[in-house]
């Protein structure tokens, strides 16, 4: 699991969190300068990486986990897309059991592609 901000420096937090980002099913293969606006803004406001990571997969899972018979949903187009999600952790902390089977789940329901690599 990531510790609370391991990276002192607002680039290297940003370069986390966006590889975090970008290695989700339905994400872009590239971020934008809005994206890496976002990641140093939650850096400003610090929430921690682990926090990012929780509500990264948590979004992820439960957009994967959708009942099929439903309408598909647009693919992800910026980091700003996971705000609600980061603020929904930040109030509520995933316990580290409960990441763990995020991390499980996620691996489980994604497609052939992008693997969720923790940081």
């Amino acid at each position: 699991m990531i510790s609370r901000n391991p990276l002192a420096n607002v680039d290297d937090y940003a370069t986390t969190a966006l590889k975090l980002y970008l290695q989700l099913p339905e994400t872009p293969s590239k971020a934008s300068s809005n994206d890496r606006r976002t990641a140093e803004i939650l850096c400003a406001r610090g929430i921690s990486l682990a926090a990012i990571e929780s509500a990264l997969l948590l979004a992820s899972v439960r957009r994967l986990s959708r009942l099929p018979d439903m309408p598909p949903l647009s693919p992800i187009r910026s980091l700003a897309y996971f705000l609600p999600v980061i603020e929904e952790i930040r109030v509520n902390p995933v316990p580290d059991d409960y990441l763990r089977y995020l991390r499980e789940k996620m691996e489980s329901l994604r497609g052939k592609g992008k693997t969720f690599k923790r940081y």
